[in-house]
C-alpha cells in the first residue's frame, strides 16, 4: 500500500522501493516511541516527509542546473561557486527547519499548494499553516544570516 502510494507519487518503483525501506529503517530506530496503533501512520508520515525533501532537493538542484548551462559562458567561475554555495545554505536552511515548519515550506513554495490546501491535507487551520509558514521563513532568515 505504502509504495503503491509512493509509486503514484514518484512515478519510479525503484525510487519508491527505496523510499519504503527508508522509512521502515526510522520506524525501526523510532519504534520506542511509536505505538503499534500508530504505526501505519507514522510510516505513511515519514515517508511522505522524504518524499517531500527529495523532491524539494531534486527541483533545486535543476534549478542548479539550468542556471548553471544559462549562464556558464556569461559568469565567470567565481560568481558560479557563490551561487552554488548559496544554493547549498538554502538547502541547509531548509534541512534544519522543523518537520512541521518544512512540511509547510515545502508544500507552499515547491508544491505551489495554497495554505487552504495545506490545511485541508494536515487536518489543520489555516490559521496554523499561515504561522507554520511564518515562523519557518524567519527561521530560514536567522539560519541564512548566521554565516
Amino acid at each position: 500500500m505504502l509504495r503503491n502510494f509512493l509509486i503514484y507519487k514518484f512515478r519510479d518503483a525503484e525510487r519508491a522501493s527505496d523510499m519504503v525501506q527508508e522509512a521502515f529503517v526510522v520506524l525501526w530506530q523510532n519504534c520506542k516511541n511509536v505505538t503499534p496503533e500508530m504505526a501505519k501512520a507514522y510510516v505513511f508520515k515519514v515517508a511522505q516527509n522524504k518524499f517531500l525533501n527529495l523532491l524539494e532537493r531534486d527541483k533545486v538542484q535543476q534549478k542548479h542546473l539550468d542556471l548553471q548551462q544559462d549562464k556558464s559562458n556569461l559568469e565567470d567561475p567565481e560568481y558560479q561557486m557563490r551561487y552554488q554555495q548559496y544554493g547549498e545554505r538554502i538547502q541547509e536552511a531548509i534541512d534544519r527547519l522543523p518537520e512541521g515548519q518544512r512540511e509547510v515550506f515545502l508544500l507552499n513554495r515547491i508544491e505551489k499548494l495554497s495554505y487552504a490546501e495545506i490545511a485541508e491535507t494536515l487536518g489543520v487551520s489555516q490559521k496554523a499553516i499561515e504561522k507554520r509558514m511564518s515562523k519557518a521563513l524567519k527561521k530560514m532568515r536567522e539560519i541564512l544570516e548566521e554565516k
